[in-house]
This record gives C-alpha cells, structure tokens and sequence, in this order.
C-alpha cells in the first residue's frame, strides 16, 4: 500500500507590486507594528518600558524556568537520537548527488561567526571567571567561590552555557528549516517546518503568527548579541585610545556610557547595512573567513603568553567533568521558593524572623557575611549557628534566582538568536547529510568553543589564583575582562597591535552578525527568497538600530546600572512564544523522518517486485 505524499504546497502569499513587491505585506507589516511600538515605547517612556519588561520577565521566570531547562535538554538528546539511528542520519539535504556549496572551511568560519562570534569575544574571560564565583555548587556550601575548588564547576556550567546544549537549539531549527527545503522544495521559512503537523493551515493566519514569532524572536536575539558586543567594542577603543567621552566613569571602574554605546552602534549598524547589500556570497563569507582567522591569531597570543599548561588541564578534567553531569545539567531544574516553604525549612529559633531572613537567605548574588552584615534588630542578633541553618534554608531559592538569571537567559538568548543561526545554517548547508549537519553545527563548534574559553577564562583563572592580577581582572566589568587580561600577560607594541585586532575582530563579528539577520529576516518576510531587494534591508537595518538604540538608553533610565537590563527582559520574553514553536518543530521533524522513511522502504519494495 503506497503512502500518502507528505504536504509541500506551501503558499506565502506576496505583494506583486509596490514597496512589499516579493514580501508578505502581512509578516512585514506585523512585524514592524511590534517593533516600532517597541521603540516609540522605549523612547518616549524609557523608565516605564523598563520597569514593565523587568517585572514581566520575572514573573514568565517564575512559571516559565523549567519549561526553559528541561526543552533545552529534550533538543540536545533529540538530535543525538537522529544523528545515531542509520535511517535518518544517512539522508542528504538536497537532491541525490548534490554537493555542498561552501568549503568545509568556509562553511565552519561562517557558522562559527554567526553563531557564537560575539558571544565568545565577550564572555570568554567573563563567564568562566564569573562561573568560578557563583555557581550552584558554590551556592550549596561545597566548594568557596575564587578558590582552587570552584575551577572545575566553573567550568563545568561554562560548557553547559557554550556546549551541546547551545548548539542543540540552533541547530533543532536549522535542521528542520534544511530538511524541508532541500528534501521538499518547500521555501526556507519558518513555517515550512511545522507543515508535517498542520499542513495547509500553514498558508494562512496560523503560519503568518509562526513566521513572525521567528522575525521579533531573531530581532531581540540579534539585539542582545549586538548590545554586548557594542558596548565590548566602545571598551577597546577607550584601551587604545583613552577618549573617556565613550565612557560613564561615576561607577567603580569605567563603563562604556550612553554616548558611546550610541555611537558605537550606529557605526556597526551602517556597516553592517553596507555589507547585507551586497549578499551572502560575498559579505558574510569574506567576513566570516576574516573572523576566523583573526580569532586564531588572539588565540594563538593567550597559548604563547598565556596559562596554556593550566588551560589545558582544565580543559581535560573539564571536559570529563561536562560529561558526567551531562543528563543533570539537562533536566535539572529549579521552581521558585515560596514565602511558606522558606518559613518552613528555618530552625525554631529563626521562623519569627522569616520575613526579615528570606531576602538575603534566597538572594542568589549575595554571600552568607553579606546575608549576616544585611541584618537588622533582633534578626541580627540570633547565633551564627541558627543563621547558618537560616541561609541554608533558602538554598533552594538562591539555586532557582541563579538558574533564572543566568542559565535561562543563555537558554533564552540562543532560542532568540535560533530562528537567525538556524535559517542561517540552513542557507548554508544545502548538499550535506543530515549526520554531517548535526556533527558538524553541534559538536565540532562546541569543542573549539570550550578551547576558547579554558585558554582565555583559563589564563584570567590562573593570574587571579596566582595573585599576580591582584583582582583587577575580577573587578573589571565583563566587556573589559578580555582587555584587562591581555595588560596582565602582554605589554608594549604587541599588547597595542593584539588590542587593535580585537576591536577590529569585535567589529567584523558584530558587522557579520547583524548582517546575517538582517538577511535572515527578509528571508522569512519574502517566503524564503533568498533574493532581497536592498531597500528591504537598509529599512529593517535601520529598524534593528532604533530596536538596539531605544531599549539601552531605556535600561539607564531611572537610575539603572546596566543599559543591557531592558534588552535582556525584552529578549526572554519574547523567546518564550518562539520556544514552544520549536518544541513542535521537532515534533514535526520526528513525524517527518519517520514517514519519509516508510515512503522509501514502500518504494524499495515496489522497485524489487517489478
């Protein structure tokens, strides 16, 4: 019995004429609704913009943070399922014979910038050497942060944030959007991945709400991304130049200000515009290959002068480490703790004093001296003993405000960036099998990307466990940790010449990803025509830096420290809806395999008979 064809008759109805000619005036003009509401809102009410995306975030935190955890472990284990199993790991994406467009080379430099270029720039001191202060281990009492004893859990949920796990969530998307674009010859959107479980109500409203969750998902997930990077790049251009008007210096140690994130931003906008005018062929990959050349060479400066022995032990011990807590660190998730169950964990002596204890007992920021010192009348005057016992009553609260605030946003700000990395992957991969996609956009990333982070995190480690950074790397502020680290192992002309490389690195980082999502975008808005008018990406280049520009001057709006606050809410919020579409992606991908399967074993078997 022959089985029915699966549905491909996926039709995104586009404007034949006007300004929307080739694009779906109802995804685009959606789209831009919300995010010009999001800017005239930013701008014209920033403290109320950032007080309501702060409270809301919070509150979808609260209901929402396992949700997060344990999806984000279900697309690591799915694919592993679909790259094991012969039958679907064995299928090639494209026409039978079809070779890759894209050297290996090529195709590596170009998913690595675009996927986690930024990222690396930014974090690769700053998270493990934050990782090596606050973690969930160090917040149940068993090792104390800054010591020799937290390096390996510092690690360990450094490669949680930059592993499998991150590379999972682009890859789930990519895969799907590849398998049915060059397998089907559906059009390369996000519709096109959930029509094995919808079918034709995929070409009306339905599919018009899923493309645009993908085009607000990709547009916060770019933003975030760009506004670290930004304000990374305003950094070093004050460690080269010394200009402080770039600078907010009221703080502890100088921040980039209002003014130079601004600038700053509206000068990796425009190149970034320049260079999605002139396509992927030419812009994102030349960049891409410059990117990764550049990161070889500052590599190449922290194995030569840096901690490279210490490094790589701890890439070692780490490594097996990451792997042993793998199916925890997936599904281990935390709810918040409630007032009740606080008052319920105290000791005798303590539980008059709940209310007054609960706050820094749960704070997931704060230290047990800093929870003592806080402390006001009677509460401060109850024995150590009993306070000790009071702080560890709230350790289930601090390990849920850790995981909320720091492994959730990493799974939010990847599942946000999914839709551009994902599309992006995909427009990149056609001719591959689906093995050599999972392998090669999940695994092999991943393990340069731990590389990364021992040999820079490692080497900060090693100068602040020594004593001979004497805390300067550690009060630095994240975007600078990366320029400070480099003053403590290198001096003179070459720390000048490695300074300037990094911000022209953190530049073509910067440029090649708001570039690709730029192009990603206009993709989805046109039914997956990778062939876009240039006026299309000058208006959403521009719309993206009003998007940026408004949500970091209303993070510093009412006395805020950090203009990433409001970026950051806004981001998780609106990752949460595309979530739950890639929940049914794979779904849909698993339906997908499997009926394609039988298809070809039906028509094996009809070919053998004849």
């Amino acid at each position: 019995m022959s089985l029915k064809q699966p549905f491909t008759d996926l039709q995104v109805r586009r404007a034949g004429s006007g300004f929307y000619k080739g694009h779906s005036v109802e995804i685009a003009l959606l789209s831009k609704a919300i995010m010009v509401g999001l800017v005239i809102w930013a701008l014209v009410w920033p403290a109320n913009a950032n007080g309501v995306l702060g409270s809301l975030n919070w509150k979808l935190l609260e209901g929402f943070n396992s949700f997060y955890i344990i999806i984000v472990g279900l697309f690591s284990f799915f694919l592993l399922v679909v790259a094991l199993l012969p039958q679907t790991g064995r299928k090639i994406m494209g026409r039978e014979g079809e070779k890759p467009e894209f050297s290996n080379f090529s195709w590596f430099s170009m998913m690595f910038g675009a996927g986690l270029g930024v990222g690396l720039m930014v974090f690769a001191t700053a998270e493990p050497l934050g990782l090596w202060g606050s973690n969930p281990v160090v917040l149940a009492g068993d090792v104390a942060p800054n010591t020799k004893d937290a390096v390996q859990s510092g690690f360990r949920y450094t490669f949680l944030h930059y592993g499998f796990h991150a590379w999972a969530i682009y890859v789930t998307t990519g895969l799907a959007l590849a398998y049915y674009a060059y397998t089907r010859g559906m059009p390369l959107t996000i519709r096109s991945a959930l029509t094995p479980l919808f079918g034709k109500l995929m070409n009306g409203l339905f599919g018009h709400i899923v493309d645009v969750l993908g085009v607000v998902a990709t547009i916060l997930g770019v933003s975030v991304t760009i506004g670290f990077g930004v304000s990374q790049f305003i950094d070093g251009l004050y460690a080269i130049t010394g200009a402080e008007w770039m600078m907010d210096t009221s703080g502890d140690t100088p921040a980039p200000g209002t003014v130079g994130l601004i600038v700053g931003l509206v000068v990796i906008m425009g190149l970034s515009i320049v260079s999605a005018v002139s396509g992927v062929g030419r812009g994102v990959k030349y960049l891409s290959n410059l990117n990764l050349i550049l990161s070889i060479i500052l590599l190449a400066t922290f194995v030569i002068f840096g901690s490279f022995l210490f490094a790589m032990t701890t890439y070692a011990t780490a490594l097996v480490d990451y792997f042993l807590h793998y199916v925890a660190l997936s599904f281990g998730a935390f709810g918040p703790q409630s007032a009740a169950d606080f008052a319920a964990s105290l000791p005798p002596e303590a539980a008059p004093f709940a209310d007054a204890l609960r706050g820094g007992a749960t704070n997931a920021w704060g230290t047990f001296e800093g929870f003592k010192t806080n402390l006001e009348g009677e509460a401060a005057a109850l024995s150590d003993s009993v306070l000790q016992a009071a702080y560890a009553a709230g350790e289930p609260g601090r390990q849920f405000g850790w995981q909320a605030g720091w492994t959730t946003f990493y799974w939010a700000w990847w599942i946000a960036f999914s839709p551009f990395v994902g599309l992006f992957l995909a427009r990149i991969s056609k001719g591959r099998s689906v093995r050599e996609f999972i392998v090669g956009c999940v695994f092999a990333p991943a393990l340069v990307c731990f590389a990364w982070m021992a040999i820079l995190g490692g080497t900060a480690i090693d100068m602040e466990l020594s004593g001979a950074a004497e805390g300067v790397i550690i009060g630095a502020s994240n975007t600078a940790k990366l320029f400070v680290t480099l003053e403590q192992i290198i001096s003179g002309g070459l720390l000048s010449g490695i300074t300037v490389m990094c911000v022209v690195l953190i530049m073509t980082f910067l440029v090649t990803s708001a570039d690709s999502g730029i192009l990603v975008m206009n993709t989805i808005m046109s039914g997956g025509d990778q062939n876009i008018g240039n006026k299309h990406k000058i208006v959403w280049g521009v719309i993206l830096t009003f998007v940026i520009g408004t949500l970091l001057i209303a993070g510093k709006s009412n006395g805020g420290a950090d203009p990433m606050d409001a970026l950051r809410n806004a981001m998780i919020i609106g990752a949460l809806p595309f979530t739950m579409v890639m929940g049914l992606m794979c779904v849909s991908l698993a339906k997908a395999l499997y009926r394609d399967n039988l298809r070809e074993k039906s028509s094996e078997t009809v070919s053998a008979a004849e």
